[in-house]
């Protein structure tokens, strides 16, 4: 396989369009199990104490998954035969295909039981009809035991999102546990907004850092796709500009130039963003994101947490600095 610099590789628009508007399944790799496995931990935690919690206070848990996928990468592969339509360079499409199988957020959490003791009902979205019902027969073979308390509803995101805000408006004993695991630039801003108004919340959320937005953000001054990032990050484009780039001026022949020069750490800079962001809607805000990286140690993702319960934010920020010093 020819082996590309990241630098070196660079994409028809239209294949910038399939990234930014629809989910492409078939990704993944180390860094998947490693967001996986803090996810897991946390929910653990997370179960551990509403053991008490919840019983004491007549509180309904719900795990809701707003990009469930089909629980396999090995279906998704298969599903999806445009793996070179995405943002990826040849070695990462390999480092992609090359595990075939993994246990997803949804079967784990279904196998988390803390002595009896889990959430009372499962919530799994997804835009694919056909990843859905995947989803759904491995999960109720894998788990007949609670088959009765899980819901597959495929659909837009936001709008599912925005069904759960509603109805936990008129059900104050609501507790929800989201997972917001998208691949590209689906989530809006707006729907993170909505969240807030959960009052027993603990979100986690990826953020395509490196591997969509940074592509999107071109070293010429040129963003890309400006309305999917005016969603994205619920600002104008001339502040999300202005947070990324800044103004140089050079001298020419004709005279002094301005030009628009992004600004270093631009990866580091998006996470950044959407933390400060979050921190004005929840009470409380993770301080330092999990950085996911390739292969070749390049940052590609971030995963941020947010809740109104600060013990949340202590134990996911437990586990994110560990993981972080591993690196």
């Amino acid at each position: 396989m020819n082996m590309k610099k990241k630098n070196e590789y660079k994409l028809p628009l239209e294949e910038y369009a399939a990234m930014v508007n629809e989910p492409q399944r078939s990704w993944g790799g180390p860094w998947t199990e490693e967001k996986l496995d803090a996810f897991e931990k946390y929910v653990i935690a997370y179960l551990t104490i509403m053991k008490k919690y919840a019983i004491d206070n007549g509180w309904d848990l719900f795990y809701f998954d707003a990009f469930a996928g089909s629980g396999s990468r090995e279906s998704d592969i298969q599903n999806n035969n445009d793996v070179e339509d995405t943002l990826f360079c040849d070695y990462e499409i390999e480092e992609i295909t090359k595990q075939t199988s993994y246990k997803g957020a949804a079967e784990r959490v279904l196998g988390i039981d803390i002595d009896g003791f889990s959430f009372k009902y499962y919530y799994f979205v997804d835009k694919d009809e056909h990843s859905l019902q995947a989803l759904s027969k491995k999960l109720k073979d894998l788990y007949p035991n609670k088959a009765n308390y899980m819901a597959f509803k495929s659909g837009d995101a936001n709008d599912k999102i925005l069904e759960l805000v509603k109805y936990a408006k008129t059900h104050p004993k609501c507790a929800a546990l989201v997972l917001l695991d998208p691949f590209g630039m689906q989530l809006n801003w707006g729907t993170i907004q909505a969240l807030k108004d959960i009052k027993h919340i603990d979100l986690w959320i990826l953020v395509p850092s490196g591997v969509v937005i940074n592509r999107l953000l071109t070293r010429s001054g040129k963003i890309l796709y400006p309305e999917r990032m005016e969603k994205t990050f619920g600002m104008s484009i001339d502040k999300i500009q202005k947070y990324f780039y800044q103004e140089v001026t050079e001298q020419s022949l004709f005279g002094d130039m301005v030009r628009q020069q992004k600004r270093n750490n631009t990866i580091h800079r998006i996470a950044q963003l959407y933390l400060e962001l979050l921190g004005k809607e929840f009470s409380y805000v993770i301080n330092q994101p999990l950085v996911l990286t390739n292969s070749t140690n390049c940052p590609v993702c971030h995963v941020v947490f947010a809740s109104h319960n600060q013990t949340g934010v202590k134990i996911a920020s437990e586990i994110v600095t560990k993981k972080n010093r591993k690196k």
